[in-house]
């Protein structure tokens, strides 16, 4: 069984290699006139000050969507990006999907360890139980099955 998708499907990506790994793992999957919405989060600080300056963030912004869209502009799919600014990164995510009224968020697990991931909460896994729309977690190694 090949899993493939069609309607409009958000990618959240967290930077430059997430976003071309995502990308390359979702293309091949794309169906003809399906939509991908990658969404990159700017994570504000809720109060304290923010790591960078909005025209950094903005600028590392465009390069993770550069890395993203050469993938997906060899699928059939179109391709928009979607950068958006919160204190939470997941519940940013399905925000972005509800207003673009996605289909589903589809994504690529991030290699990590799991001391950082108990320690600082593990994304990957919020995804998925928090979810407003299906959630589907690609493999890293792009296979189709």
């Amino acid at each position: 069984m090949t899993l493939t998708f069609d309607g409009t499907i958000v990618v959240p990506v967290g930077d430059p290699d997430d976003g071309e790994k995502t990308a390359a793992a979702l293309a091949p999957r794309m169906e003809p006139g399906s939509r991908a919405v990658v969404v990159y989060v700017i994570e504000k600080a809720g109060g304290a000050p923010d790591k960078t300056s909005v025209e950094q963030s903005e600028l590392y912004a465009e390069d993770v969507f550069a890395a993203a869209r050469g993938p997906l502009e060899g699928s059939s799919a179109a391709v928009e990006t979607d950068a958006r600014y919160g204190t939470d990164v997941v519940e940013t995510i399905f925000d972005a999907a509800e207003d673009r009224e996605a289909d589903c968020v589809v994504f690529v697990p991030r290699e990590s360890n799991r001391l950082v991931e108990l320690l600082t909460g593990d994304a990957s896994r919020k995804l998925v139980k928090e979810g407003s729309v299906p959630v589907v977690s690609l493999p890293q190694n792009g296979s189709r099955e």
